[in-house]
């Protein structure tokens, strides 16, 4: 089904609906003077109420400049990057009569490459950087070095609050978190343990989770006892060992948060031990190899982080605050998606095409 979108209010309403000349409009929501301070704020206030957005292209051609725009992103984990990338590309293929020039950058994984590629970004004075902070703590100098520059940078999927970044567009990591302990709270009613397995701890966005998983289960599920969190590294290898020690450990969970994008290696553990199924599940995000998991009743459900969305809003978000008179700070947080085997079919026929149900 189609999403109808509303018409974007400009200039000439706003005009319209205080009665005054559209040039009046146009001072007042640029700064510039001839017009008085409550004209003014009338005028800022019916923009408002009317949703009026400014016209990008018209700015970025009114200053007659090119933008240049950087996205520094991960290989791996593919299924939630690539999507990523796709929607920055779906924005940017949007950006019609608009100098902007966006150039893509792969590193391996979180954690590993990032470093070096920002690092290399000093010499070509971008406007703009999109990228995921794997270790926040290790990025924020070049962060901060980048920013001095000139370069506004952005967080996309995880945050560097403490840096010098712009601002952020992700999932709601905490809830997320506290989605998955509802779930199996649910599911479980006996007092049993349950057990999350997670990327890397020092990346904000598992460490939100997990925070998010642990208050929750605390305050409406006290039969459940979390273990210690298994932290996988992203890496698949490490993954599947882990999950294999945590089955054959003296306690064993009956509930398992899959909290990390890389959960392939940790199902495959699950099916040789024979609890694929017999063990609650609560996967993150969608990709082919959860699908018929899902369908039979193998994973109880999936959160979805929306990487389509993210990218297009993180370019979006960008463009924006580069074109603004006054800079204000994004700081956006998407609503998880929860995916059960009751409303698959809404996310599954997009999964090659990489786009969202909403995008449609």
């Amino acid at each position: 089904m189609m999403n109808s979108t509303p018409k974007t209010a400009g200039i000439k309403d706003i005009a319209k609906a205080l009665g005054i000349s559209i040039g009046t409009v146009d001072r007042a929501l640029h700064e510039r003077s001839g017009v008085s301070l409550k004209t003014k704020a009338r005028v800022l206030q019916m923009a408002e109420q009317l949703g009026y957005k400014p016209n990008l292209a018209a700015q970025a051609l009114k200053l007659n400049r090119r933008i240049e725009i950087a996205v520094v992103l991960p290989k791996q984990i593919s299924h939630f990057f690539d999507p990523l990338r796709a929607g920055i590309r779906s924005a940017a293929d949007a950006t019609v009569g608009m100098h902007v020039n966006v150039t893509f950058y792969e590193y391996p994984r979180l954690g590993q490459g990032d470093l070096e590629l920002l690092e290399a970004r000093l010499k070509d004075q971008c406007d703009g950087i999109i990228f995921t902070p794997g270790n926040p703590r290790r990025l924020d100098p070049i962060i901060r070095r980048l920013a001095s520059q000139g370069t506004a940078m952005l967080c996309v999927a995880s945050d560097a609050p403490a840096s010098a970044r712009i601002g952020l567009v992700s999932a709601h990591a905490y809830t997320s978190g506290a989605i998955a302990a509802e779930l199996l709270a649910l599911k479980l009613v006996r007092k049993t343990h349950v057990a999350t397995i997670t990327g890397e701890l020092t990346t904000l966005d598992h460490a939100e989770k997990l925070r998010g998983f642990a208050a929750t289960l605390a305050m409406i599920a006290p039969h459940l006892s979390l273990l210690p969190a298994v932290e996988s590294h992203e890496r698949p290898k490490e993954a599947y060992r882990q999950t294999i020690a945590l089955l054959h450990g003296e306690t064993k969970p009956q509930g398992l948060y899959i909290s990390t994008a890389n959960s392939i290696p940790v199902l495959k553990a699950l099916e040789e031990e024979g609890l694929l199924g017999k063990i609650q599940v609560v996967a993150t995000d969608l990709f082919q190899e959860l699908v018929p998991l899902i369908e039979t009743g193998k994973i109880l459900a999936t959160l979805y982080q929306r990487p389509f969305t993210q990218g297009k809003v993180a370019f979006e978000s960008l463009v924006t605050y580069l074109l603004e008179d006054k800079k204000t700070a994004p700081m956006i947080r998407l609503a998880p998606h929860i995916i059960f085997r009751s409303n698959l079919h809404l996310f599954a026929d997009r999964l090659n095409s990489l786009a969202e149900p909403e995008e449609s």
